[in-house]
């Protein structure tokens, strides 16, 4: 599947899955509808995250599921990933192009426009921009938090690349997103947190469908 055709993107986080494993989630979110899943789990150890990959490769691979590493090149090519997602302190675009291929998804985060330009200059394949709305789930620079889905619509009008947006989304918030331009929304809280995570998943892949109709 291709960036473009992403709707609901999965950010996993361990600690903020009340007591549930990062593959239980997953597999609740595939039964949902996810389109990508994204291993980050910072908290835990590469041998860890590796041996979770794994896990969640064969599953995703059957599913038709883009999985993508958080940040991690060594990591995304170890476990055969589909793709790797940047931040600005991370390697550069061009150097994870040449350590994964062309074929590889890779994607960076951007919070303001001339970061986006940049990306998509360097080659990113999608743009991960937020913080849209508050979050808890990572310590976020006051002058990249809370920006809203205008800032969203700045950064579509300005690149050719897919935005998803990212940031204290949820079923409620996720259509605004999606009628600013960007194509799907990555979630975190929203679906790891939920009592049940294959319906938070529908709701919000539901969401946006209604904000890209609108």
């Amino acid at each position: 599947m291709a960036p473009q055709d992403w709707r609901t993107y999965l950010v996993t986080q361990e600690s903020l899955s009340a007591g549930r494993s990062t593959v239980e989630i997953a597999r609740a979110a595939i039964e949902g509808g996810v389109d990508a899943i994204q291993l980050r789990d910072k908290e835990r150890s590469a041998k860890r995250r590796y041996e979770t990959g794994r896990e969640l490769r064969e599953f995703t691979a059957e599913a038709d599921v883009d999985l993508i590493v958080n940040d991690r090149v060594d990591l995304a090519r170890a476990i055969d990933a589909d793709g790797v997602h940047l931040g600005q302190d991370d390697l550069p675009v061009p150097a994870a192009r040449e350590l994964l291929g062309n074929d590889a998804i890779i994607g960076k985060s951007t919070s303001f426009v001339e970061e986006a330009i940049e990306a998509e200059r360097e080659g990113a394949d999608y743009l991960g921009v937020g913080a849209v709305y508050g979050t808890s789930s990572k310590d976020v620079p006051d002058d990249e938090a809370d920006f809203g889905p205008e800032r969203v619509a700045e950064i579509v009008e300005a690149v050719e690349i897919p935005v998803v947006g990212i940031g204290g989304i949820d079923a409620a918030n996720a259509a605004a997103v999606a009628e600013a331009g960007a194509v799907g929304v990555s979630v975190i809280s929203a679906i790891t947190r939920a009592d049940d995570p294959a319906a938070a998943t529908r709701a919000v892949r539901e969401a946006v469908e209604r904000g890209r109709d609108a």
